[in-house]
C-alpha cells in the first residue's frame, strides 16, 4: 500500500513538475486578460458616451465585445494549458447550430433592429406608414418598432418586416402636399372659383409659400369641370391643417355663391 502512494506521489510530482509551469502560465495569462478585458470595456464605454450611437446599441456592443474577448482569452489560457480544444469546438458548433434553428426568426428581427438602428430609416418621433398602419415612431427597440397610431392605438411591429418591406416616412423632408379636387358646372365662373381659392390659401397660417401652390383644371367632363389644388403643409399636423383648409375653402365658396355639385 505504501509502495503505491509513494509511486503515486512520484507520479504527481513529476507531472507537477512538467504540467506546473504550463498551469501557472496559464492562470497568469488568465488574470492578465481579464484585467485587460475589464481596461478595455472601460474605455470603450467612455468612447461611446461621446459618439453619436443609439442608447440601444451601447450596452449590446459593449456585451458582445466583452463576451467575444473573454472566450478568445479562454480559448488561449487552455491553449497553453495543453488542453485540446477539438471536444469544445464541435460542442459549441452544435449548440450555435440548434440555437440558430430555434431562434431564426427572433434572430432576424434582431439583426433588423441592428440595422435600423445604424441607418436610421426612421426615428423615434417620425410618422411613418408600414404594414398598413400609419402613426408616430415612440420606440425602436432591438426586436421591434412601436408606433402610435393617430387615434391612439399602439401597434408593435417585428423590425424583419420592416427592414424587408416598404417604409413610407412622412418626416424626413417635413412637409406634404394636400391634393384636393372640387368638381363645377359649366355655368360656373372659374375666374371667380380661382379668387376664392385663393384667398382661402392666402388667409390659411398653416399653408407654407414654398413650394408655391398650383390650382387649375384638371378634367373637363360633360355635366362640367373639376379643379385641382395642390397646397403644402408641415408632416407634423397635416391632418388637421386639412380638415380647417377644407372647411374654409366650402364655407368661403357657399359664401361667394358659388355651389358645389350636391349643394341646394
Amino acid at each position: 500500500m505504501n509502495q503505491k502512494v509513494e509511486n503515486f506521489y512520484d507520479k504527481f510530482y513529476d507531472w507537477l513538475l512538467v504540467k506546473g509551469p504550463v498551469i501557472l502560465l496559464g492562470m497568469v495569462v488568465l488574470l492578465v486578460g481579464l484585467w485587460l478585458i475589464g481596461v478595455f470595456s472601460r474605455w470603450m464605454q467612455n468612447r461611446m458616451q461621446h459618439k453619436k450611437i443609439n442608447s440601444s446599441l451601447k450596452p449590446f456592443f459593449l456585451s458582445v465585445t466583452t463576451v467575444g474577448l473573454r472566450i478568445l482569452l479562454i480559448f488561449l489560457v487552455m491553449q497553453i494549458m495543453g488542453i485540446q480544444l477539438t471536444i469544445f469546438a464541435a460542442l459549441i458548433g452544435a449548440i450555435g447550430v440548434a440555437a440558430g434553428l430555434a431562434l431564426s426568426g427572433t434572430m432576424q428581427n434582431f439583426a433588423s433592429g441592428v440595422l435600423i438602428l445604424l441607418l436610421k430609416p426612421f426615428r423615434v418621433s417620425d410618422n411613418i406608414i408600414a404594414q398598413g398602419q400609419e402613426g408616430t415612431v415612440t420606440s425602436i427597440q432591438l426586436f421591434f418598432t412601436v408606433v402610435t397610431t393617430f387615434d391612439n392605438r399602439t401597434v408593435i411591429i417585428p423590425n424583419s418586416k420592416l427592414s424587408n418591406e416598404v417604409i413610407i416616412n412622412i418626416s424626413v423632408i417635413g412637409s406634404r402636399r394636400l391634393d384636393l379636387e372640387l368638381k363645377f358646372n359649366y355655368g360656373v365662373d372659374l375666374s371667380k372659383v380661382r379668387a376664392v381659392i385663393d384667398e382661402t390659401i392666402n388667409d390659411s397660417k398653416s399653408i407654407l409659400k414654398i413650394p408655391e401652390k398650383r390650382v387649375g383644371v384638371s378634367l373637363l367632363e360633360s355635366d362640367g369641370y373639376k379643379v385641382l389644388i395642390n397646397v403644402w403643409l408641415h408632416s407634423h399636423g397635416f391632418q388637421d391643417a386639412k380638415l380647417i383648409f377644407q372647411e374654409n375653402l366650402m364655407e368661403n365658396l357657399k359664401t361667394s355663391g358659388i355651389k358645389l355639385p350636391g349643394m341646394d
